[in-house]
């Protein structure tokens, strides 16, 4: 499982858990804890930075240096990938535009995603990984969200730029006239990324009677090209993949998802905890980006559709 299904899945249950006990976790707390999502967490003590990298993090130090360096997921189209030996990809150019932003040399580096986010957290921002490489500036592509930042404490995540949704693509001639829904996939066929959120949605959705239709592949491009194929009437994931390698004779769209409690969800960065400045440099640059139309312009590049995240 990846870091960043482990992630959303893990919002999900914990919601599923805040609904059943929320009446009564509700009764017991005051108006201010109740609208708080930090306010039953005990802060850790601060951790001190890792001895073995932390030069140059500081944002007077990445200016001295020249260039500034950022953690990318590795095999991640269209995000970050790697085509004929060039990083490139929408969260590369992002990147870029932060680089630029600060006055300074964008650098790279692909990983590959850890058992969960914290845990990719810990290897490419405030710690390092067990053997060998380093920490980096900035890491792209971090689901946000309140009551995660309260756990991670080692971090801090600024400048959200997108919002990823969930959605359905599906072959027209497949469903000429009305567009599919989770409820379909009883008896229809449909692809889906292996251990993915709609991987876990879709098994359990109705008392797991859409678990039949399911069809797994080990990435989302995988998934997309057996739709594409016609080997499955559907196929269900982030909308931005989905558009990314929908072929000739597929339409998406977001319908309803009933039971699953996060169908959308911020996309920024993140940044080592102690070095807020650099932090402030990173959502000033995104800001700039959103309000002057680069970032969509970015997104359209690739055939995207943007979403600004809704506050």
């Amino acid at each position: 499982m990846t870091g960043r299904a482990n992630f959303v899945e893990e919002i999900c249950k914990s919601v599923r858990t805040l609904l059943v006990a929320g009446a009564a976790a509700l009764a017991l707390t005051s108006p201010v804890a109740a609208a708080d999502p930090c306010a039953d967490y005990v802060p850790q003590p601060k951790p001190q930075n890792a001895s073995r990298d932390i030069v140059g993090q500081d944002i007077d130090q990445i200016r001295e240096r020249g260039y500034m360096t950022f953690a990318l997921y590795e095999d991640f189209p269209p995000y970050s990938f790697d085509e004929g030996g060039k990083v490139t990809g929408v969260d590369v150019d992002i990147a870029r535009l932060i680089a630029e932003f600060i006055g300074v040399e964008a650098r790279f580096k692909l990983v590959a995603a850890g058992e969960n986010l914290e845990a990719d957290l810990r290897n490419n921002i405030w710690k390092g990984p067990v053997v060998g490489g380093a920490v980096s500036n900035v890491m792209m592509r971090i689901p946000y969200d309140s009551s995660f930042k309260c756990r991670v404490e080692q971090a801090v995540f600024p400048g959200q730029y997108q919002e990823e949704r969930i959605a359905i693509a599906y072959r027209i001639d497949a469903y000429p006239e009305e567009k599919p829904v989770p409820a379909y996939f009883r008896f229809d066929t449909v692809a889906v990324e292996n251990d993915s959120l709609s991987d876990f949605y879709l098994t359990s959705f109705a008392g797991g009677q859409t678990a039949a239709g399911v069809r797994r592949y080990p990435t989302m491009m995988q998934a997309m090209e057996a739709l594409n194929a016609g080997e499955t009437m559907a196929a269900m994931g982030p909308r931005a993949q989905l558009e990314y390698f929908a072929g000739e004779g597929v339409d998406i769209h977001e319908p309803p998802l009933p039971g699953l409690a996060r169908a959308k969800w911020p996309l920024g960065t993140a940044v080592h905890f102690a070095y807020r400045p650099l932090s402030y440099e990173v959502g000033d640059a995104i800001a700039a980006g959103l309000a002057d139309g680069r970032i969509a312009d970015i997104f359209a590049t690739y055939g995207l559709t943007h979403t600004p995240p809704q506050w």
